[in-house]
């Protein structure tokens, strides 16, 4: 197999590491990028500049299929900026909510509340979190246990949902790769038979409920709960809430109507199922340009329908939902570049040979079927050092999908492996923006918050593991329904240690 040997794992490490010490994914790609091209240059910088110009950066943002993605993700961008400044989704969830009373059921609207609201993982803590402050400080549950919920529903949902950015995104890194390996399979197909495979996200929003229903509450979550329901303390003494959330104006929230959340999204998914039906959706597959195409115009259809919405209940004048619309687009810069890099950097070690190195060296040592855990681990360990799940997926996708492809292993379940160590870190880490941005909209202390989660997601990060390696030995089938089963035992066997302990 053609490679550069060690020299071709250089630009990955380059941009793990850098990653890790500046937290700044565009820069660490960069750098990554650059260190791969002065290789194939034998070490020419200005002939390594102008090939990074030239041959990566201008004809990868030239390729058709790739404009496409980054003029879609423009306009997804301006939708959600609406939905999320329409007062929409916070009136739809106090309607929602008029009738909870008891502190189960409180609970499980925070949490569909946090899945309905699915458009945006930064929008869910911050419209969900205020909402439900005063609820469970008067059913006596812990702000630590909404920001958790709020958490559990933020990149865990919308990395599942293959119409809004995430999704975009992701598809975008796998059509490229599977360009480069000639596998005759859209983006989008990719995507759908690699969902139940993305293990982590879905335990991280199926425990939820388990937990809620069941009362089976461990470790500092529980002593979080025993702490308000015994003294009635919402916070730790030594407690920091982060007070500053950013709400909807009072005036936008009491013009408001459900109708701004429920009617545009209707309307984008009505209209994105009515393009792609006669291409044979979903029961054929999709070109994915033909994916992007339909796709763009459902986006632009529901954010007009939202301007119009707003106007007619006065709500914000043109000028303003105009001024919102463009400002969410411009706040996509920083992913399309990302995109943009991840796909250079994946071209580069294409021709380093990066992926044909890792397969010679592990050809014979490491047994292929453990690989997707390994890939799991290594991802999330990542994702939780730099806080970000889509950086990890721009550096990991391109090399998990060739090492998959080499060594015959379920592409579905490498892209799997990759899509949840990325969530993991999102979910958990304490610089993660979600994270951050659900401590936020629970009014909770951000280290009281982080303290509580981890255990239960390092707990479902172990399940993801022990699925993974253990269905290799089937190839890979039932692993999702086994790992809801390890979650389940896992949690009862927990909270029953717990309670021994407890009462002894």
């Amino acid at each position: 197999m053609d490679h550069f040997g060690f020299w071709s794992i250089i630009p990955p490490i380059i941009a793990i590491i850098m990653v890790l010490l500046t937290r700044s994914v565009i820069v660490s790609l960069f750098l990554g990028l650059f260190s791969g091209i002065l290789l194939l240059t034998s070490f020419h910088p200005i002939s390594s500049l102008k090939k990074l110009l030239g041959d990566y950066l201008y004809s990868t943002v030239a390729d058709e299929y790739n404009a496409g993605i980054l003029i879609l993700l423009v306009f997804i961008g301006g939708f959600v900026a609406l939905l999320e400044n329409s007062g929409g989704a916070k009136t739809f969830a106090n309607r929602f909510i008029s009738g909870a009373k008891s502190r189960i059921k409180i609970q499980l609207a925070a949490w569909f509340s946090g899945i309905i609201i699915f458009f945006s993982e930064m929008g869910t803590p911050l419209i969900v979190g205020p909402i439900y402050e005063s609820l469970f400080d008067k059913a006596k549950i812990s702000r630590e246990k909404l920001a958790w919920i709020i958490d559990s529903t933020a990149s865990p949902v919308s990395v599942m949902v293959p119409f809004i950015g995430w999704g975009v995104y992701i598809m975008g890194l796998i059509d490229t790769e599977f360009k480069r390996l000639s596998i005759d399979m859209s983006s989008w197909d990719a995507f759908m038979v690699s969902l139940p495979y993305f293990i982590y996200p879905v335990l991280a929003v199926l425990i939820v409920p388990l937990i809620i229903l069941l009362k089976l509450d461990f470790g500092p979550m529980k002593s979080a709960e025993d702490r308000i329901m015994n003294t009635g303390q919402i916070y730790w003494d030594n407690a920091k809430p982060l007070r500053e959330s950013v709400e909807v104006d009072k005036d936008v929230e009491n013009k408001s109507k459900p109708i701004l959340i429920w009617l545009p999204i209707v309307i984008l998914i009505v209209s994105l199922f009515t393009l792609l039906a006669p291409k044979g959706f979903p029961f054929q597959s999709v070109e994915g340009k033909d994916v992007l195409i339909a796709s763009s115009f459902p986006y632009f259809s529901a954010a007009t329908s939202i301007i119009l919405l707003m106007l007619f209940y006065k709500v914000k004048t043109i000028s303003q939902s105009l001024n919102i619309y463009t400002s969410g687009m411009k706040n996509m810069t920083d992913i399309l570049v990302i995109l943009v890099l991840a796909w250079s950097l994946g071209s580069v070690l294409d021709k380093l040979g990066t992926a044909n190195y890792i397969v010679q060296v592990i050809d014979g040592t490491i047994p292929p079927a453990i690989v997707p855990a390994l890939i799991f681990l290594v991802g999330a360990c990542m994702s939780f050092a730099n806080g970000t799940s889509w950086g990890t997926f721009a550096i990991m996708l391109p090399l998990a999908i060739p090492l998959g492809y080499h060594l015959d292993i379920s592409l579905a379940v490498c892209i799997g492996a990759v899509i949840s160590g990325g969530i993991f870190g999102d979910h958990s880490s304490p610089i993660s923006d979600t994270t951050i941005l659900s401590s936020t909209g629970a009014g909770a202390d951000h280290k009281d918050h982080n303290k509580t989660q981890v255990p239960i997601a390092i707990f479902n990060g172990v399940v993801t593991t022990i699925a993974l390696l253990i269905t290799s030995i089937i190839d890979f089938k039932f692993t999702l329904i086994l790992a809801i089963l390890f979650m389940i035992c896992g949690v009862f066997i927990i909270h029953q240690v717990q309670k021994y302990r407890y009462n002894h």
